[in-house]
């Protein structure tokens, strides 16, 4: 059982991570940044471990398919998930990081 309390455990700090990623953009309010914060989000969730990955998954798949059904253009969905597939792989998250963005994020 302790491999399924770790798992757990992970995918708690992962949502966490997704969390502190979504309120540092909205803070941020920075032109261009939403895949950077996407990216960062699924990178941070991921270095957790295989719970931080499925939370990351999960997260970033039900945001995308709420927005997408609410409207926003299918083109941005594929780019967010694009960034958010980038993150999670453990690739630098800073590909995404639009010029003058302030280093607190």
């Amino acid at each position: 059982m302790e491999g399924f309390f770790s798992f757990v455990h992970e995918a708690f700090q992962g949502a966490g991570d997704m969390w502190r990623a979504y309120t540092d953009m909205k803070e941020a309010n920075w032109k261009k940044s939403d895949k950077y914060f996407h990216a960062r989000g699924n990178y941070d969730a991921a270095q957790r471990g295989p719970g931080g990955v499925w939370a990351a998954e999960k997260i970033s798949d039900g945001r995308e398919a709420f927005q997408e059904f609410f409207g926003r253009g299918h083109e941005d969905t594929i780019a967010d998930q694009e960034a958010n597939r980038h993150g999670r792989s453990g690739k630098d998250p800073n590909y995404y990081r639009p010029p003058g963005l302030p280093d607190k994020y």
